[in-house]
């Protein structure tokens, strides 16, 4: 029988190179882990986005990040409410990758067919005009959101 040993950097270096490779596919990941919203005492719901869905009319802004492969990007939204529904949305990108400008585009193109006219209890999304990394950062604005506008 024949016997080879590989170096021991080798190995190091293949098991560092395998565990980056899973980081930065973790990084593509088009949804993050749903969050359990806490509880008092008493098992009522502390979180106030998971609360009764009132909010107070008016504009708000929030910036919300996400991670790509290259870099991470950073959008601000703007959102009226009235009566709990979305009326208006704007989306600004400052993108600092050109793969991240074409798809902030596609996603600032397309979100307004998907939350104007909903309850803003009702928005996250996932993937909009092909864009599915944008969202995460759109998600996390919209919750600073929910904080902003509950009654």
């Amino acid at each position: 029988m024949i016997r080879t040993t590989v170096p021991t950097t080798v190995r190091k270096g293949s098991a560092l190179l395998g565990v980056a490779g899973l980081l930065v596919l973790a990084g593509c990941s088009g949804t993050g882990d749903a969050q359990t919203p806490s509880t008092g005492d008493d098992g009522t719901a502390s979180d106030s986005t998971a609360a009764s869905g009132e909010y107070k009319d008016g504009t708000y802004e929030a910036e919300g990040s996400y991670q790509t492969p290259e870099t991470v990007e950073t959008i601000s939204v703007s959102l009226t409410i009235a009566d709990g529904v979305v009326e208006s949305v704007e989306v600004t990108g400052d993108p600092q990758a050109r793969e991240s400008e074409q798809y902030q585009g596609q996603f600032i193109d397309g979100i307004s067919d998907e939350v104007v006219g909903k309850s803003l209890d009702e928005i996250e999304v996932s993937r909009v005009a092909g864009s599915s990394l944008t969202s995460g950062g759109f998600n996390e604005a919209v919750a600073s959101i929910k904080e902003q506008a509950a009654a």
